[in-house]
């Protein structure tokens, strides 16, 4: 039976400019089974789940579940401390800071907008150690994503040399196994254990690997098309060395966004949105669909 993945990886379908959306996450442990929704089936009180999801909304803050890797059995008996990570990415100021709450319904009083904007009040402590590796396993909401998912997970955990935590919800479930490295937030897709390992030793020294990349969470879009165009012209593969200095509407589904580099260099890239053809299935069991595509049709250096 054909699945998502195997029916995205024959059409040919890029992966870059499909990341999730996010300015900072907010990552909460949860050990146990998650449901589709897993905010609000899980083992998490759901009306902390449905609190948290609300106060997000409209911040740049994305709210998911985290475990460690490995079996998860239905025990309902909680745990007597949870981690938590939140992670801002915007280029050349991204950071991680961690704590342990015994209550998740404390969470519920952080300052959203402000961790949106990267305001992190003082939450916990600074993150001290390699970066984050957080691999979507959630085969309630595909089942790509646990079949492919989990044992990415697990070698990047037995392998010693990552911060590797399951995650509920990265989107994309056609490019599973789909990865995110925090602090900087890029994702990736159809990832093998190789170049997972790859994109974690290069995020030591704050840089990005750009196969199998789909775009940086702290971009909508458009603009994370930008950014991979100007990479793969210019070879810059320092995380915070290109930033986006604007975005202008060129009419339905065409954008022109400019990227500016630290040494005054600029790039003017035209964008367009175009349904990607023939029609295939976005997650498992899901109607045929025809996803957007992000293409960079043009990358102009600056006047």
């Amino acid at each position: 039976m054909s699945t998502c993945t195997s029916a995205s990886a024959e059409l040919g379908e890029p992966v870059g400019a499909t990341a999730a959306t996010a300015t900072t996450w907010l990552l909460v442990e949860q050990p146990g089974p998650w449901g589709a929704k897993a905010l609000t089936a899980s083992h998490l009180d759901p009306a902390v789940g449905r609190e948290l999801d609300r106060r997000a909304g409209g911040t740049g803050v994305r709210v998911a579940l985290i475990r460690r890797p490995g079996r998860h059995a239905d025990l309902h008996a909680s745990a007597a401390r949870r981690r938590v990570f939140v992670a801002h990415t915007a280029p050349g100021d991204s950071w991680v800071r961690t704590d342990t709450v015994a209550d998740p319904a404390a969470l519920t009083e952080l300052d959203f907008a402000g961790l949106g904007a990267g305001a992190h009040d003082g939450f916990g402590a600074a993150h001290v150690g390699p970066p984050l590796a957080l691999v979507c396993t959630n085969g309630r909401r595909d089942r790509c994503c646990a079949v492919q998912g989990r044992p990415l997970a697990a070698a990047l955990a037995a392998s010693g040399g990552a911060d590797a935590w399951e995650v509920t919800h990265l989107g994309g479930h056609r490019f599973a196994p789909t990865m995110v490295v925090l602090p900087f937030g890029y994702a990736y897709g159809r990832v093998d254990t190789r170049l997972a390992k790859e994109v974690l030793e290069a995020a030591r020294t704050g840089r990005i690997v750009p196969d199998g990349c789909r775009g940086r969470s702290y971009w909508d879009r458009p603009q994370q098309a930008a950014d991979l165009a100007v990479r793969a012209r210019s070879g810059e593969d320092r995380e915070g060395a290109l930033n986006v200095a604007g975005t202008t509407q060129d009419g339905p589904g065409r954008w022109t966004v400019r990227v500016a580099h630290l040494d005054g260099r600029a790039w003017d890239v035209e964008v367009s949105r175009t349904a990607c053809e023939p029609p295939r299935p976005e997650s498992c069991g899901a109607p045929l669909g025809t996803p957007a595509r992000m293409t960079a049709d043009r990358v102009t250096p600056a006047a």
